[in-house]
C-alpha cells in the first residue's frame, strides 16, 4: 500500500494554527471529519487514546498520530503543518511543526502498520522534512511526498 493510495490532496493542511497537543488535534479532526464522513468526537477520542498510551511525537518536529475507527472502511492518512510549531510531548520535548494523521479501521493491523512504517521511513531524511516546511501549496507538499515515496523504492 502506497501513501499516494491513501493521502489525497485535500487531506492536506498547510498551515494549523493550533499551539498545543489537544488543539491541534481537533484543528486536524475538524478539517477531516466532514471529508471522511465520521463524526468528529469519535475521530478525536481515537486519537487522544492512543496518545494517553504514549506520545505520538517521535522527535525531530514530527508526530504521527493514529487511531483506528470503527466503521472506516480502508485507512485515511492526513497531513498537517504548524509553521509556529506545537508543543506535543514530543519525545525530544521539541516543538512538532509536520504531523501525518493516520485513520484505519478497527481490524487493520497489518496494513495499518506498514503505512506507519513508510512514513517512519521517509520523515528519517532531513532533507525530505525540510522540503516539506519549505513548500508553498497542498499539490507541492502531496507531489514532493509522493516523490519521495517512489526514490525511496517504497512507492
Amino acid at each position: 500500500m502506497r501513501l499516494a493510495d491513501v493521502l489525497k490532496e485535500d487531506y492536506i493542511f498547510t498551515d494549523l494554527k493550533a499551539r498545543e497537543k489537544n488543539e491541534l488535534l481537533t484543528e486536524m479532526v475538524s478539517g477531516i471529519s466532514d471529508k471522511v464522513m465520521l463524526d468528529r468526537e469519535r475521530l478525536l477520542g481515537a486519537l487522544l487514546e492512543r496518545e494517553r498510551l504514549g506520545t505520538t511525537g517521535i522527535g525531530h518536529g514530527v508526530a504521527i498520530p493514529h487511531g483506528k475507527i470503527r466503521g472506516l472502511t480502508d485507512i485515511k492518512v492526513f497531513f498537517g503543518r504548524s509553521r509556529k510549531g506545537v508543543e506535543f510531548n514530543s519525545m525530544d520535548n521539541m516543538p512538532v511543526y509536520i504531523f501525518f494523521l493516520i485513520m484505519a479501521p478497527e481490524n487493520s493491523a497489518a496494513a495499518h502498520l506498514k503505512v506507519l512504517a513508510s512514513i517512519s521511513h521517509l520523515l528519517k531524511n532531513q532533507e525530505f522534512r525540510t522540503r516539506l516546511m519549505k513548500a508553498e501549496t497542498s499539490s507541492e507538499i502531496y507531489r514532493i511526498i509522493t516523490e519521495a515515496e517512489r526514490m525511496s523504492g517504497m512507492g
